[in-house]
């Protein structure tokens, strides 16, 4: 189910739907389909496009003080910002997403929460088979944190595992609480699909959306030049608002 997730969204995605347009082309010997699969990789490769589409889909945020957080039960961050870098000692380093990071500790620090909750994210190929959220709370720790205010979720491969197992470890943490009170930090761009992931599976979540894609700029004669981060961007946005489309018209558990 794992790779069925990350698999087969890539063919309705701008890159492979212009793979499936160039086949068609040389298929049935007609040029239009590849023309079009030109177009898309082209308007799909454009900065004023994908800035666009990352903006619609981050929901029009913009990051906010640490103090603008009101208090909760807890502050969840979510895993996906590290990767393993080439070699035999397999060096856990920071991807774009160490905000969510850096957040979460900033928010404990505050006083936001009593506890700093991490999740044990899988990611194929990890360095020693060790979770994210694992080395995570070591770093944490390595910053002073208080290792007692320290939680790590139970294992999970997507971000609604992550929800349930985050939502059963807050049940015991904080007893007799129907619905526990929750700072949600990750990646603007993933905010809604987690916001509402996390809310079915029973907590109050308050979103502190960070690691914006798109900065603020004036626009230039450069936005209107392809670049291949743009198109990365435009995938991104497009394989997230599939997800989010997913759990909330089909998936409603």
């Amino acid at each position: 189910m794992y790779y069925a997730a990350k698999i087969l969204p890539v063919f309705v995605l701008p890159f492979g739907l212009a793979v499936i347009l160039v086949l068609v082309s040389v298929i049935v010997r007609k040029r239009w389909p590849a023309i079009l699969a030109l177009l898309i990789l082209c308007l799909s490769s454009l900065p004023i496009a994908s800035d666009g589409l990352m903006r619609a889909v981050e929901g029009w945020q913009v990051r906010q003080p640490v103090s603008s957080a009101p208090n909760a039960d807890a502050i969840v961050v979510l895993s996906g910002m590290l990767r393993t870098a080439p070699g035999r000692e397999g060096f856990d380093e920071w991807s774009e997403g160490v905000d969510r990071f850096e957040a979460g500790v900033a928010l404990l620090k505050a006083g936001k929460a009593p506890t700093l909750v991490f999740t044990r994210g899988w990611m194929e190929g990890h360095a020693g088979g060790r979770l994210e959220g694992d080395i995570l709370a070591g770093r944490a720790t390595a910053l002073g944190i208080d290792r007692g205010q320290i939680a790590v979720s139970a294992s999970a491969s997507n971000t609604a595992d992550e929800a349930q197992a985050v939502g059963r470890l807050l049940r015991d943490r904080v007893p007799g609480k129907a619905a526990p009170s929750i700072i949600l930090v990750t990646s603007a761009f993933h905010i809604r699909r987690s916001r509402l992931l996390f809310s079915r599976a029973g907590m109050n979540v308050t979103p502190f959306p960070v690691d914006f894609l798109v900065s603020s700029q004036r626009p230039t004669v450069l936005r209107f030049v392809p670049s291949g981060w743009s198109l990365y961007q435009t995938e991104t946005a497009t394989r997230e608002l599939y997800g989010y489309l997913y759990y909330a018209l089909i998936n409603r558990r």
